[in-house]
């Protein structure tokens, strides 16, 4: 992409609201020519964040930036933060939880480790919010991230470090961390972690992607709890990507239920009217069941991925979120959104105040997004050679790490472990950092 191309997509709007770029500078690389079954086939059920993996793979965003598509939907949060009812921003809540993890659908090349010390920061005057992480960690990796409202109106924040493992034919990513927002107004706290994400097809086949596992989302202030369940596909795919369940207060009363499908859209529905579709469904079930037993129907090899059916709407129920259409470029640009297309996005006006910690500036990361994927591997390399080096010298001077913009110590609202943001930051005052690139 020209340069003036890339400036006019950095254009300011009319009412001086930044206009974010729609698309990277120079699509994807072909992966058909690589195979991963080389490089983990040695790795089966060992944990893969100490694994060097060729840049090929990657995607070219920090995982602190793909943290940070947590807050695509943040309308959600806006919009709960005005709701009377605690039923009513519950339902809000969980809308923003399940869409935290829409942008995963698709998005099969990693994202780059972050280094020990490096930050990410993004203010988005037109969706309400500013946010800064750091990684915190490194052996294990844990990213902290920090993000609140313009208006004052929530705190977001969390700690998430990543688990993943490799399975044979798939990589399993188990987010552990504490997940907490505050809605300000209201003086509620909420907190959940998130489901288990798994890449399918690693060796062979299309890749694709499922989410699984229990969230349980608790309003620590009412006792009213959110228990949805990532349901895993299944034999026949019927239950790919959905997720169900119900809002109950604090003695365990079911209040409404939620269903939808964590790649497109959540509803809500009366508890009587979900139960009584869900049994009906239940029977329609074990009829095809019994049919396809007596026929001579063939059931598929694989699971029928892109093709399952959507969501089928109970009469009654309320849109909570649907998600936006991918740009048309998508399938180019790393399965990109929207959102995520300027998450890298760098400008002189923006460069002047960034801390050097900042991943746009990681030089391997910008390199494989402007399609140099030799020098993005050359980087990458060097840049992990320079952290070795860094670590093994604080152990020689028995020097430990200090992080910068957080602190450990336990969560105010479950007691776990937690990483807990120390303030600052948007002071500007960067003296004293780390040399990472």
């Amino acid at each position: 992409m020209s340069e003036e191309k890339a400036n006019k997509n950095r254009e300011t709007l009319s009412n001086g609201i930044k206009k974010h770029r729609t698309s990277l500078p120079s699509p994807m690389f072909s992966r058909n020519d690589f195979s991963i079954w080389s490089i983990l086939r040695k790795c089966i059920g060992m944990e893969l964040s100490k694994i060097t993996m060729p840049v090929i793979f990657n995607e070219p965003l920090s995982f602190l930036q793909r943290l940070t598509e947590y807050m695509e939907h943040t309308y959600l949060i806006h919009k709960a933060s005005l709701l009377p009812d605690p039923v009513e921003r519950m339902r809000c809540v969980a809308a923003f939880a399940v869409s935290a993890v829409a942008s995963q659908w698709e998005r099969t090349g990693k994202p780059f480790n972050p280094l020990l010390g490096e930050t990410y920061e993004l203010f988005r005057e037109d969706l309400g919010f500013r946010l800064i992480s750091e990684q915190v960690s490194h052996h294990p990796p844990i990213s902290a991230f920090y993000a609140e409202g313009l208006n004052n109106d929530f705190i977001f924040h969390g700690s998430i470090y990543p688990k993943l493992k490799f399975w044979g034919k798939s990589v399993e990513a188990e987010p552990k961390g504490i997940i907490t927002l505050k809605l300000l107004e209201h003086n509620e706290a909420y907190t959940w972690t998130n489901p288990t994400c798994c890449v399918h097809n690693i060796i062979v086949g299309k890749l694709w992607i499922e989410q699984y596992g229990n969230m349980e989302i608790t309003n620590h202030k009412t006792g009213e709890k959110c228990m949805l369940n990532f349901k895993p596909c299944g034999l026949f795919g019927k239950e790919l990507h959905k997720v169900e369940g119900y809002i109950q207060d604090k003695s365990k009363k079911k209040l409404c239920a939620l269903y939808g499908k964590w790649t497109e859209c959540l509803y809500s529905v009366d508890i009587a009217t979900f139960e009584a579709y869900k049994k009906n469904d239940k029977k329609n079930t074990e009829e095809k069941k019994n049919n396809k037993q007596t026929g001579n129907s063939d059931e598929p090899d694989e699971i029928p991925l892109p093709e399952c059916e959507s969501i089928c709407v109970i009469p009654g129920s309320v849109l909570l979120w649907k998600i936006a259409p991918r740009p048309s470029n998508s399938t180019q640009m790393y399965n990109f959104t929207t959102f995520a297309m300027m998450l890298n996005e760098l400008d002189q006006e923006m460069e002047s105040v960034i801390p050097k910690t900042d991943c746009r500036l990681r030089p391997d990361v910008r390199a494989m997004e402007n399609g140099e994927i030799d020098v993005a591997s050359e980087e990458k390399k060097r840049l992990e050679e320079k952290q070795r080096a860094a670590r093994k010298n604080r152990s020689k001077s028995e020097e430990d790490w200090k992080t910068r913009w957080f602190h450990q110590g336990p969560n105010p609202h479950t007691g776990g472990h937690d990483w807990i943001y120390s303030g600052n930051y948007w002071d500007r005052n960067y003296f004293n950092l780390p040399d990472i690139y």
